[in-house]
């Protein structure tokens, strides 16, 4: 039987996993390189070296992981139809300005975890009285962080969606908001499935900062499937098309691999330290907006992943599970919904596809253009995010009122 009840959760990595740690970081070995490779062909030798060397011999994890518990952090036993339990791991910030909070469910994407919201829990929780206030839920999803994994194939978008739900029903809040970008977006299937199957009674809006969809078509959506035809992209739009096939071409063979053959890349990240620092760090700098990555940063982002509850390998199947191995796209049984949906639209995102793309998707009723970010906007530009946020759901905002008693404002 599953235990239902909320209980609190600190981090704590055993000893002997940071000795193990270090004894894997003695004993690594690395690549050659060419003569000024740079980041052409991935992550450069002298910064894997050095962050693997002060991984071994500086970082302090036991710090880091101080920091880390400072956030209230619970776990609780999601029943998932045809899956069984499992025990989810997440944040609970609740405001500190008023009950009458809007309940949002933070969820992060590949290679964020749930820390990815932490920057943003200040802003959202304990501004001033004149800005609308959340009750924030941040979930690391199922065989990421300190969640369980799924132990059966075939965990998809569908369940992932209902693990989200149900948790947030669990946790208290009957009517939720939603913000995510790269897997919490609609790529990722699971704000998209939670606005299929339970838009309107549970899920009441949601603000994306991963601007992707398909290009409209006409069995689906032949009013915007006309305009795409005679309607001329702007410069911008053109050139984040542009963006997004030079990505595609480029930048995705990570997806191609963790799609079609999760398990045998998952052997590398799972016993070598360095071959995991190496997969993430790259991912970090190379999809970010020039942000300066501190290698204290970088190696508490990648610990977590060293440490966490499955093992690194076991957050890759998500690809394969929401793509079917990689013959669908994530998207295709999602269908449009009337719930608000707003965009943050951030410069070095990975896909910034034309507007009427986005519309695709549900009914988009927000839009903010900003000057700079990239693919990890939380932890980048946590101020414009939040800024969006309660733009969106605050007074004034097109999606204000729609949690049922929730303003987000004490009076």
């Amino acid at each position: 039987m599953s235990d239902t009840a909320e209980k609190p959760f600190k981090v704590a990595v055993p000893e002997e996993e940071l000795e193990l740690l270090r004894k894997r970081l003695d004993l690594a070995r690395f690549p050659d390189e060419l003569d000024e490779a740079g980041w052409e062909y991935g992550a450069p030798l002298a910064d894997v070296k050095r962050l693997a060397g002060y991984w071994r011999n500086g970082f302090d994890w036991r710090k880091a992981e101080a920091a880390i518990n400072a956030l209230p952090q619970f776990t609780r036993d999601v029943e998932v139809e045809g899956f069984g339990s499992l025990n989810v791991h997440y944040v609970h910030k609740k405001s500190e300005v008023t009950e009458n909070a809007i309940p949002l469910l933070f969820i992060h994407g590949w290679p964020g975890h749930f820390l990815e919201v932490r920057k943003m829990l200040p802003l959202l929780t304990a501004g001033p009285p004149e800005q609308p206030s959340f009750h924030v839920v941040a979930l690391s999803l199922p065989g990421f962080g300190f969640s369980e994994a799924p132990k059966k194939k075939g965990f998809g978008p569908k369940q992932y969606a209902e693990v989200a739900n149900r948790l947030m029903i669990g946790v208290g809040y009957d009517e939720y908001v939603i913000q995510g970008g790269d897997w919490g977006h609609y790529a990722s299937d699971i704000a998209g499935y939670l606005a299929t199957y339970y838009g309107q009674a549970s899920v009441k809006g949601w603000l994306s900062n991963y601007t992707n969809a398909v290009a409209p078509k006409f069995r689906t959506s032949p009013w915007l499937y006309l305009t795409h035809l005679v309607t001329p992209y702007s410069r911008k739009e053109k050139e984040g098309l542009a963006a997004s096939i030079e990505f595609r071409t480029k930048g995705s063979g990570y997806m191609h691999e963790q799609a079609t053959r999760p398990q045998t890349l998952g052997y590398s990240l799972a016993d070598s330290p360095v071959g995991l620092l190496g997969w993430i760090y790259e991912k970090l700098v190379g999809w970010s907006d020039e942000y300066p990555w501190t290698d204290d940063e970088v190696l508490e982002w990648v610990s977590v992943y060293q440490f966490s509850r499955a093992g690194p390998g076991a957050s890759l199947r998500i690809y394969h599970e929401c793509t079917a191995g990689y013959t669908r796209r994530a998207v295709d049984f999602v269908r449009w919904s009337s719930v608000p949906l707003g965009f943050a639209m951030f410069p070095k995102e990975l896909n910034r596809v034309p507007r009427r793309w986005l519309r695709t998707l549900a009914n988009v009723v927000f839009e903010s253009e900003h000057d700079h970010g990239g693919h990890f906007a939380a932890h980048e530009r946590p101020e414009d995010l939040a800024d969006d946020v309660r733009a969106m759901f605050g007074r004034g905002g097109p999606a204000c009122g729609v949690v049922s008693g929730k303003s987000g404002y004490a009076q």
